[in-house]
């Protein structure tokens, strides 16, 4: 296999010409030893081709492999068993994953969630919850591990108890962002992070779009919480309808930048977002937990601390749009609101701004 992972990580080769290389001479071994006139008179090669080729010979390609072993990182070339079948029906399939943890269980229904970076906390806390829902009722979640939606919904499933897939543009030796250190490890133990990067490759801007194609080609339904109108979100969702999969997008103020996308993929025929019980239904699945679900919830509330739950969303409210709404004193509003956010029922984002959870 050393030969093939050789194959694989030769940079500036595209992954189609590889694939003819190895289908033309038998292996990556055959390719490594062939002599550089037959490259050069192959008839599908292009001089710079056959030197990309020259050079990655003259790597360590057995350091690189030990390293690899080192690492724990799994190599998937497109004709290994466990290779997804979900990405090779697509066109561009990768030639190889690298693999740390995990690869998405082929049985089971893989749903993607992405989104905003920058999203707001409505978005947040909308793929948090979706995540997690689906994550209950044993969905597996792709996304692309980044700030905002995607390690929100990430989160979520694995407050779920369930397996979620972070898709990296860079080698899955580098946690990218840093600052999800703590995400990264939790999805290797929990799912698996996925690259078709090798290892050391940084997180370059011409990968993302690439990266994108994987996670809508690994997924059988696509979930966009919040997107601007020129995202890579919408190229996830793009390229997903080409795919021929099932896109949801989230309704949001009609003057948010951050659902103009959103919308626009609902004018265009997506489905809508209601709740993840409604997409469950759709999905065919259906869980006595979700009817269950906010029931329970008022049961262990008592009865004035529901009335203020319940004027609270994932858009901030004041105190006083709250006493207005609820017709309650400030003083009991006050009182009601330490005592949701103390049962961890809402959170206060900005002074006397509060949110639920």
């Amino acid at each position: 296999m050393i030969y093939e992972y050789w194959l694989a990580s030769i940079p500036l080769l595209s992954d189609c010409k590889k694939r003819k290389l190895r289908e033309e001479y038998g292996n990556g071994k055959a390719v490594y030893y062939i002599e550089e006139i037959r490259l050069r008179f192959s008839g599908f090669l292009e001089g710079k081709d056959v030197e990309a080729i020259l050079k990655a010979r003259k790597k360590d390609v057995r350091k690189e492999w030990k390293q690899l072993e080192e690492k724990k990182i799994r190599f998937v070339p497109y004709f290994a068993e466990e290779y997804p079948t979900r990405l090779l029906q697509i066109t561009d399939a990768p030639y190889a994953l690298y693999v740390k943890g995990r690869l998405p269980d082929k049985d089971v229904l893989s749903v993607a969630i992405v989104g905003a970076r920058k999203c707001t906390p409505y978005g947040e806390g909308i793929a948090l919850e979706y995540g997690e829902y689906l994550a209950e009722n044993g969905l597996q979640v792709i996304s692309g591990m980044a700030r905002g939606v995607d390690g929100a919904g990430q989160r979520g499933a694995l407050n779920g108890g369930g397996m979620t897939y972070g898709i990296l543009g860079c080698g899955v030796d580098i946690c990218y962002p840093r600052e999800h250190i703590g995400l990264y490890m939790d999805i290797q133990d929990n799912g698996g992070v996925i690259s078709e990067q090798p290892p050391g490759r940084p997180p370059l801007p011409v990968y993302f779009p690439l990266r994108n194609r994987i996670i809508s080609g690994l997924s059988d339904v696509i979930l966009v919480m919040e997107a601007r109108e020129k995202s890579g979100s919408l190229i996830t969702a793009d390229l997903a309808l080409e795919q021929g999969k099932d896109v949801y997008a989230l309704p949001g103020p009609v003057n948010s930048q951050l659902s103009q996308g959103c919308h626009r993929l609902i004018r265009q025929g997506a489905g809508i977002l209601i709740s993840p019980e409604d997409l469950l239904v759709e999905l065919g699945i259906r869980n006595q937990q979700s009817e269950q679900k906010s029931d329970k919830i008022k049961k262990v509330l008592e009865n004035h601390e529901n009335v203020v739950y319940s004027c609270l969303g994932l858009f901030p409210k004041g105190v006083s749009q709250l006493i207005e709404e609820t017709g309650f004193s400030a003083q009991e509003v006050l009182e009601r609101l330490i005592s949701l956010e103390m049962k961890g029922y809402i959170r206060e984002i900005s002074k006397n701004y509060y949110i639920r959870n």
